[in-house]
């Protein structure tokens, strides 16, 4: 049994965000440990912060998250309101539960914060899993766009953007699927919310060159 508590990021104490912390941590953790470091320190987000959140809660403890923000991205031409959503994550001991439960819970907070469309991107592996939901028409998944992000972090040896050719997923809210714009690149202008996309990592150097290398290795998160 499932108890969902929905509401603003403002709602939440600092005993919820050390909660939420802790459970990232241990669900990101076996993907690897530059997905749980963000985590660490009692922090809850990681780029950009939700609005608001769905958690799911059984006897155990939290079972599963998902963040809302709502952000203008530009589609191609198209300025475009949209609510993304990010920060998916379910405990490992629950993986079978599957996306539609959070979406879900979270439809009527859609409505009422009155976008046409909510949107995420998901990384390849997690197509399987994102069709399964896909099939009655509740969502669509875009191929072949690309989006440019923010970095988070600022670092003088770093591009200030990244681009990526994720999944797209898009819910209709307002609006229906076949309204949503035409274009093969999407401007999120801000951070990814929920991203941990991208490590940065600052290695020495060989002996033979003696220059400093950076090396980008491209882990994606496990939810839109």
């Amino acid at each position: 049994f499932l108890r969902w508590k929905v509401g603003w990021e403002n709602q939440l104490e600092r005993a919820d965000h050390e909660e939420l912390s802790e459970f990232f941590r241990k669900s990101y953790g076996p993907t690897g440990a530059f997905h749980a470091k963000p985590f660490e320190g009692g922090r809850s987000w990681a780029g950009a912060r939700p609005e608001r959140r769905a958690i799911a809660y059984d006897s155990v403890g939290i079972a599963s998250h998902m963040g809302v923000l709502r952000r203008f991205i530009k589609v191609g031409e198209t300025d475009l309101l949209v609510a993304e959503l990010g920060l998916y994550a379910v405990r490992p001991d629950l993986e079978r539960m599957g996306i539609a439960h959070s979406v879900g819970a979270l439809t009527p907070t859609l409505r009422e914060l009155g976008v046409p469309f909510a949107f995420g991107t998901v990384r390849h592996a997690m197509r399987n899993h994102v069709e399964r939901y896909c099939q009655n028409g509740m969502a669509s998944i875009l191929t072949g766009v690309r989006v440019r992000s923010s970095i988070a972090e600022v670092n003088p040896d770093l591009p200030s953007t990244r681009t990526e050719e994720p999944l797209v997923v898009i819910f209709p809210v307002g609006r229906p699927l076949n309204e949503w714009p035409p274009g093969t690149l999407i401007e999120r202008n801000g951070s990814e919310l929920g991203s941990t996309s991208i490590t940065y990592t600052r290695c020495r150097a060989t002996a033979i060159t003696g220059r400093k290398i950076l090396v980008y290795t491209g882990h994606s998160t496990d939810g839109p």
